[in-house]
């Protein structure tokens, strides 16, 4: 069993009293059951530091009388009597009050009348001692009977801050049982989880077994904090995977739920639709999001951000070959010069010799006639969804989604100039270093310079 030197405990108890934290957040920090904290708090408030230095020899049986008797006629936990009287052990008192309840423990002047040798035998009970008896077996069963409910009080009392909606196994059951190990005999409380004795001690030993799943667990986490929590168990198996260690799918997401760790949650989009402007493209798309190679389908669409009351606007283009942001126009204004200058710029990184069909929404952007004009000139075919269903563009609204959930709401920006600097970081972490399940676990990057394609 772990000794603990004074100085230890007095450390323990003055952070206590300065207020650097409760009895849990300190047993958290030292290492320490919450008892123990407890335990010292209360001895040093009624002895000061003599109350944390641990009491050797043995305790007369008066003194165990007078703890025992004190405890039922004032209510008082074992807790309670070990603080009042300085006792190390607060089980101590538990053995002494069985052996009281079994009639063990009995003073030197109830066991012979007063003056009586001690060689001298005792005589026989008059009947006025012969009526006592039956009270004090009463009040022994009174006291044994107490105890069991005040075991079980405080059982309870632990097994409800879990929650009502939560299904508690055996193994927490144990673990409240351990904690209160200290104060109530194990028998009691037992007898209030309804645990089996044999299923307690399997629970306790695997409890303090080492945790075979650690270095699993410490991977995963590492995972997810290098990616700011935006990983999912299917990318986090990937990253694992991809340093050549096997695990299954299902199992990282187990151990993440035990971790109490999981991915972000994505919000919606801006929509550019205000109405019929110039022409319809039909949808020639329809919604085939997959592409044999690049340059062969692109999409774009526009989205809006609001920071400290002014707004952002972006303009990507995606190929959804392997789902990378070719090129992208952000402004302050939802304008049309915006969209232009995404498009030359993906056409200028592409070269002149791709010719993909380019998707988008039917906003007004896309119907202008110098929009139309340019993709004639570059030779694109253009696609438009169908007016109101945002599923006919669903990989360009993935991405924003993706976006604004794992970087835009994840960050404090002071202005919309420091979000539209940090886009560059992001897009470019996007393209080159997030990645995919359906990619193989590469990023748009990697996959597509491992298929030799430039």
């Amino acid at each position: 069993m772990r000794k603990f030197d004074v100085k230890f405990k007095e450390k323990v108890v003055r952070e206590y009293l300065a207020g650097k934290g409760g009895y849990k957040l300190l047993a958290a920090k030292f290492g320490i059951a919450e008892s123990m904290v407890r335990r010292w708090v209360a001895a040093y408030r009624h002895h000061g530091n003599a109350g944390l230095i641990r009491q050797r020899g043995a305790y007369t049986v008066e003194f165990k009388l007078e703890v025992v008797h004190r405890g039922v006629a004032e209510n008082l936990s074992r807790r309670e009597l070990a603080a009042i009287y300085n006792i190390g052990n607060p089980h101590s008192i538990t053995m002494w009050q069985q052996q009281k309840a079994r009639g063990e423990l009995r003073s030197l002047k109830s066991m012979r009348p007063s003056g009586q040798d001690a060689s001298v035998p005792a005589k026989k009970k008059t009947s006025n001692q012969s009526l006592e008896s039956p009270r004090s077996e009463e009040s022994d069963q009174l006291l044994r009977e107490n105890q069991q409910l005040r075991a079980e009080v405080a059982y309870l009392k632990k097994f409800q801050c879990l929650g009502s909606s939560k299904e508690v196994g055996a193994a927490e059951i144990a673990k409240i049982v351990l904690e209160l190990r200290q104060e109530f005999p194990l028998t009691d409380l037992l007898q209030a989880a309804g645990l089996p004795r044999s299923t307690y001690y399997y629970r306790v030993k695997t409890l303090s077994a080492p945790d075979q799943h650690g270095g699993l667990k410490a991977k995963i986490q590492a995972v997810y904090a290098a990616h700011r929590g935006l990983y999912g168990y299917r990318r986090i198996t990937l990253t694992i995977r991809s340093d050549g260690e096997l695990v299954n799918h299902k199992k990282v997401q187990r151990l993440m739920n035990e971790l109490g760790i999981r991915s972000r949650v994505r919000r919606k989009k801006f929509r550019s639709y205000q109405g019929e402007v110039g022409e319809a493209a039909p949808n020639l798309l329809n919604r085939e999001f997959t592409a044999s190679g690049p340059n062969e389908k692109w999409v774009t669409d526009v989205t809006e951000f609001r920071v400290a009351g002014k707004k952002l606007y972006l303009s990507p283009v995606m190929d959804l070959y392997n789902g990378e942001i070719v090129a992208y126009e952000s402004s302050h204004r939802p304008d049309f010069p915006m969209v232009m200058g995404m498009l030359k710029k993906a056409v200028k990184k592409r070269g002149n010799a791709a010719t993909p069909m380019l998707h988008s929404d039917q906003g007004w952007h896309y119907r202008m006639q110098p929009y139309r004009a340019a993709l004639a000139r570059y030779g694109m075919k253009q696609s438009m969804s169908r007016k109101g269903n945002c599923f006919d563009n669903a990989a360009m609204e993935s991405f924003f989604g993706t976006l604004k959930a794992e970087y835009f709401h994840l960050t404090d920006f002071e202005d919309v100039d420091a979000l539209q600097a940090g886009l560059k970081g992001y897009i470019d972490y996007y393209n080159r270093h997030r990645i995919k399940s359906k990619l193989g676990g590469l990023s748009p990057v990697e996959y597509r310079m491992r298929a030799g394609k430039n």
